[in-house]
């Protein structure tokens, strides 16, 4: 898998975020209108909404399903949190009860498809998250009977409406509780391969989709097998703060302006299993099944696969470093598919000189 050094462009994205650089300038932006975003489902058959050249800033606004796949519309609910007309987004407004995910489908909102110029099937996307914005100062927490890790705790519907202060960049649980932000997009994804058509937005799979891995903040970079011309990419379900495992059923779900670059590495997504990431500080394999227990063999065995064919190390040394020195943990338990991450700290190859394009 290389590694690409590429000098950073500014870019300039209006949001309530403090965390993008003054003075920068996107080279592609995408709004998440009504024609601009799908829900429920990732297709492989529908027209990419934009293009883009590799290496290009990519600005792409979201929208949080929470407030559209509730009875009440997107002014009411909110305004049960407090939330004022005016801080409702106008995408919401104009997207509720026009959008309906197909049977069978999950409920998230998603952008795209976007065309990355250059990827063909059998290559490997690599989607460098540049930034991540927020567009509203307040998420959502829902959880039910039926819903998550524990789920006959609760007898009924659980809507919380939380503010975020994005300055201090904490959520506001209670007066007495604040939660620390750290925005990510749930979901990226590319489209499944063209014999599947479509697949749920809501189980993860070799494509990417509804991962829920809070490693993927600013600074981090996801791998991922293109199966179609253009690869066809989606993201979503963007979430303010989550804990590993999400498993009251959902994290802090809210709208964010995630900023990507696309990179093609020609030939790298052949025999691609699962998805595989990294930041500053570490190496992240993946592993994903139904079974939480075969979810981690799949991420063990990942990791010995990224030693062996990355690092050049032997079978028997892989399995002892994938034992002593990374961490196995679960990204999240809800989503039919559930998804175990191991963390392989960089730190430990001394004489690895590895330069990454992200600077903490």
């Amino acid at each position: 898998m290389s590694r690409l050094l590429v000098a950073l462009l500014a870019v300039s994205v209006a949001a309530l975020s403090t965390t993008a650089p003054a003075q920068q300038k996107s080279d592609v932006r995408v709004p998440s209108t009504l024609g601009n975003v799908v829900r429920g489902h990732i297709p492989a058959n529908v027209p990419p909404i934009m293009r883009v050249k590799p290496g290009q800033l990519v600005t792409i606004d979201t929208l949080s399903h929470q407030g559209i796949n509730t009875g009440d519309d997107p002014i009411a609910f909110f305004a049960r949190g407090g939330i004022k007309s005016e801080e409702v987004l106008k995408d919401v407004v104009d997207i509720y009860g026009r959008i309906k995910p197909p049977p069978g489908g999950g409920t998230h909102v998603l952008t795209g498809p976007i065309y990355v110029e250059g990827a063909e099937p059998g290559d490997m996307l690599e989607v460098r998250v540049v930034d991540v914005l927020f567009r509203v100062p307040y998420g959502v927490n829902f959880s039910n009977k039926g819903v998550g890790v524990l789920p006959e705790l609760l007898t009924e519907p659980v809507f919380r409406i939380i503010r975020l202060d994005t300055e201090r960049r904490v959520a506001l649980l209670t007066s007495e509780i604040e939660i620390p932000l750290a925005p990510f997009m749930g979901i990226m994804a590319v489209a499944p391969p063209p014999d599947v058509q479509s697949v749920s937005s809501r189980p993860p799979g070799a494509f990417g989709g509804n991962l829920d891995l809070k490693q993927l903040t600013r600074g981090s970079t996801v791998y991922l097998p293109v199966y179609n011309p253009g690869a066809l990419f989606f993201t979503g379900d963007a979430h303010a703060a989550q804990g590993d495992g999400e498993v009251d059923g959902t994290a802090i779900e809210t709208s964010l302006t995630p900023v990507f670059q696309f990179f093609v590495h020609k030939g790298k997504g052949t025999g691609s299993k699962w998805p595989r990431a990294e930041n500053a500080t570490h190496y992240i394999s993946m592993g994903i099944d139904r079974d939480l227990n075969l979810a981690l063999k799949h991420a063990v065995q990942e990791t010995v696969d990224f030693l062996m064919q990355e690092k050049g190390l032997d079978a028997k040394t892989a399995y002892a470093i994938a034992s002593i020195a990374v961490d196995f943990r679960v990204a999240e338990a809800v989503n039919l598919n559930q998804m175990v991450y191991g963390m392989i700290p960089k730190a430990l190859f001394v004489k690895e000189r590895h330069s990454y394009w992200y600077k903490p």
